[in-house]
């Protein structure tokens, strides 16, 4: 869970804290602790996956909006349906970055910025607040450069660079319009309150450049009564 700094962060810092202190825990499914034959592994992932997408549609979130395009409050490779209620705000990070490198004198603030702002070959581009809505997560999207590098390997290396991370499950997915992706399910741990939770991410690749779209949470629960806003913008996902 990313937390917000400076005027883009701004006053979500005290929810978001303590959420990037309540991590997820145990081992990665790719690791060698998962007792299953990998075809057995792979083929309860998927149902299991599959159900709780199905559970998220059950309570389907109605639209509120559409981000993406131009003249929308984020700028981005995409465009995708918000659910009713929550709030987008587009992310400037390479301004934020700047201003966080030369306002105090030393790198501390550049440092802690550079950690919040960019999670491995991404950069935040775009906050979709849920607490309008009643709920206390984000829904984030990250973009990167564009070139060869495919979906899968965004996701990864998104993954790989936040802290506590464990029982990764990767599966191919299917976005709005047919366009395929690339889906992962984890756990974070906390090591500060001893406490895991889930989070959920899908990465699509656009001749813009690849796109991370994060569903993260206070929760575990939380995490799950915000999936219908996520499925939703899996469902809406277009690539101009």
């Amino acid at each position: 869970m990313q937390v917000r700094v400076g005027s883009v962060w701004g006053g979500a810092v005290r929810v978001m804290v303590l959420a990037a202190v309540l991590g997820g825990c145990a081992q990665s499914a790719d690791g060698d602790g998962d007792s299953k034959k990998p075809s057995a592994r792979a083929s309860a992932d998927a149902k299991g996956t599959a159900a709780e997408g199905r559970a998220a549609e059950g309570r389907a979130a109605a639209s509120g909006g559409t981000v993406g395009g131009a003249g929308s409050p984020c700028e981005l490779p995409v465009r995708f349906d918000v659910a009713e209620g929550w709030k987008a705000k587009g992310i400037d990070a390479g301004a934020e970055l700047s201003k966080a490198a030369g306002g105090s004198g030393d790198d501390v603030s550049g440092a802690l910025a550079e950690s919040l702002l960019r999670q491995g070959p991404v950069t935040a581009a775009c906050e979709i607040d849920a607490k309008p809505a009643g709920h206390l997560g984000f829904l984030r999207v990250w973009t990167g450069k564009s070139g060869g590098t495919d979906a899968r390997a965004v996701l990864r290396g998104f993954v790989d660079a936040e802290d506590g991370v464990s029982k990764e499950r990767y599966h191919a997915v299917e976005l709005g319009g047919g366009r395929s992706g690339v889906e992962v399910r984890y756990l974070v741990t906390s090591e500060l309150l001893d406490e895991s939770k889930e989070e959920t991410a899908f990465a699509v690749s656009t001749p813009g450049g690849p796109v991370v779209v994060h569903l993260g949470g206070l929760d575990t629960e939380e995490h799950k009564a915000m999936l219908p806003a996520y499925e939703l913008a899996k469902r809406t996902m277009r690539v101009p």
